[in-house]
Formats: C-alpha cells, structure tokens, sequence
C-alpha cells in the first residue's frame, strides 16, 4: 500500500485552522451527546483523523459538512446513553431522544443552520424541524416555551466557551497528531564562500573605460556651448547672405518676405480751359499778378530800404585779412 502523500505546507495550514476552529464545538456536542466524555473523545479523534486524508482533495467550502457528517455518523452519538451525566443546567437534554436532542445540539451548539444540519444527518428540513420541536422545551401549558429555549442555548454555548485547560491541550495533542506533516522545501547543500566566489564568473572591468567616457563628454560639452554661441554671433552680426534681408532697425518692425511691387492706376487728367469765375481761375489770376513777385521778396526790399550792409564777395577776398569794421556802410554811402 502506498504511503499517503504529504499536503503541501498551505494546505497542512488550511487544514489545520479549520480543525482548531471546529475542535471545541465538535467536543462540546459529543459530550452533550452521549454524556461520556471519554467517548466524546475517541468520536472525535476518529472523525479528524477521517476527515484529514480527503479533505486535501476537496474544496475547503465542502469541509463543514464533511466533518460534522463524520462525528455524527459515529455510532455512539446516534445510540441512547443510560448512563451518561449532564450538568445540572442541562438535565433537559438527558430526557431527550438521541435523534431529537443531536438535532437540537447542531443547531445551538455547532452552529449549523436548518439546511446544513438536516443535510448532516440525512434528514429532510421538514423532518429537522420537527426534531427540533420534539426538543424544545414545553411551558406547564405544553407549549414551547422560548424563554426555556433561550437558556438551554445559552448554557450550551458557555460549554463550548469553558472548557477546561487539560482538554483544550488533549485537543492541541490530536490536532498535531492528525494533520500530516507538510512535505519539507527542498534544501541545498551550502557552498563556501571561496568556491562560491571562484564559481561567479566576475564581471569586466570597466572603470577606465567609463572615465573615459565622461573624460571625451567634459571635454566636449565647452566646445559645444562655444559654437552655439558662434552660430548666434553670427546671424546678428554677420555678413547678410545674398538674398537675405537688412536686418531691421531698433525698435521697428522687421518684414523679410519678398517686396511686392504693383504700378498704381493713372488718375492724372489733362488741363482743361479754366472756367471764368471759377476758384481755378481766380487762382490763375493771383498767380499772374506782378505784385505778388514783388510781396515774395518783401523781407528783402524791407532789409534794403533800411540800409543794410551789402555781402563781401568772399572770393575775392585775401585769406587772413580781416575787414575793417563799418567798410561795407562806408561803400554803401558812397555809392549813394
């Protein structure tokens, strides 16, 4: 027979938390059940190493149902206990019969629901129901009596809370116990340092080669910054290029597309006789008066009535030799 196939390390933890989740519920239902804690115990180390093979093969949403299918199935839970012992708060659940009173601690002790539980104990829901109603406590008028129920569930509850320290370990022992060891991870063999070291492969060096490389960029970006400041220089101040516009003037608006150049219309008419009377005509008049010659030279007939000095030709005159004063008032008058 081959040995069965370890879980790997996530599903021995899955495994795992879902009993230690269940264990304490499923304890305090089997010891309710049959009165006998000693029989709890062997129920349900027998359902969890049961349910441990399979359940690595299963959907962890079946789990629930499978293990409490397993601890119910067992056969002291489902056989009349005539000798078992129940605490005093729960004399009730001694009278009861073993069907209606595993139905009643599903449903307040393991927490399953009416569909989950009646599918645990292969019984119809409406056949759960009325097990459930077999195991409700009656009032003196042999009604159920809620307030009765309500207790019952609470003091249920408190045995899943309570119990004692010796079998919380006993079930730590057998959920160890019953969960197979996860297959352990590959390991390798440590290799020394030195022959580790000897066995990388170590990379050129490129020290030099990477000095280099920033060496040629140092050098290279001054004469860079200098030629784009040449080529700057250049179109402000250079020489223009042929075709090229003049640069505009300081503060003006530069234009250097191509001059266009259209001839205007020719909007001159041809002298015609002048109308009498007309503005043009009069202007022709004013035009041809002979006084109007004589009004142009008006300034210089006044400076000539008031006897002023005629101009030296200074053509004739000898460099360095001054004029006397008053020379030119003196011709004047002798010409007079």
């Amino acid at each position: 027979m081959a040995a069965p196939v370890s879980p790997t390390p996530a599903a021995a933890s899955a495994l795992s938390a879902f009993l230690k989740g269940v264990e304490r519920r499923a304890l305090a239902v089997a010891s309710l059940q049959t009165g006998d804690e000693a029989a709890a115990g062997r129920a349900v180390a027998a359902a969890m190493r049961a349910f441990a093979g399979p359940a690595t093969d299963m959907p962890m949403a079946d789990w629930p149902a499978r293990f409490w299918a397993l601890l119910c199935g067992n056969p002291q839970l489902r056989a009349a206990s005539a000798d078992g012992h129940w605490p005093p708060a729960l004399t009730h659940l001694q009278g009861l019969p073993a069907a209606a009173r595993l139905a009643l601690l599903l449903r307040v002790g393991g927490g399953l629901d009416e569909d989950a539980a009646s599918a645990v104990l292969g019984l119809t829901p409406d056949a759960y129901r009325r097990a459930l109603a077999a195991a409700c406590p009656l009032d003196a008028q042999g009604h159920p009596d809620a307030l009765a129920w309500r207790g019952l569930a609470e003091q249920v509850q408190a045995q899943v809370r309570d119990l004692p320290a010796a079998r919380l370990q006993q079930l730590e022992q057998l959920r160890a116990a019953t969960v197979p060891a996860a297959a352990p991870a590959p390991t390798t063999t440590p290799v020394p340092r030195a022959e580790a070291d000897a066995r990388t492969p170590r990379a050129p060096r490129r020290t030099r080669a990477r000095w280099s490389r920033r060496t040629w960029l140092l050098l290279c970006l001054p004469l860079l910054l200098l030629a784009l400041v040449a080529a700057w220089w250049w179109t402000r101040h250079g020489p223009a290029l042929p075709g090229a516009a003049a640069p505009a003037a300081e503060g003006a608006v530069a234009d250097n597309g191509p001059v266009q150049v259209e001839a205007l219309p020719d909007d001159s008419t041809a002298a015609g006789p002048v109308a009498p009377g007309s503005r043009a005509a009069d202007d022709a008049a004013m035009l041809a008066d002979p006084e109007l010659a004589l009004a142009q030279d008006a300034d210089f007939h006044a400076w000539y009535a008031a006897g002023g000095p005629v101009p030296v030709d200074e053509s004739q005159a000898q460099p360095g030799r001054a004029e006397p004063a008053g020379s030119a008032l003196e011709t004047v008058d002798a010409e007079d």
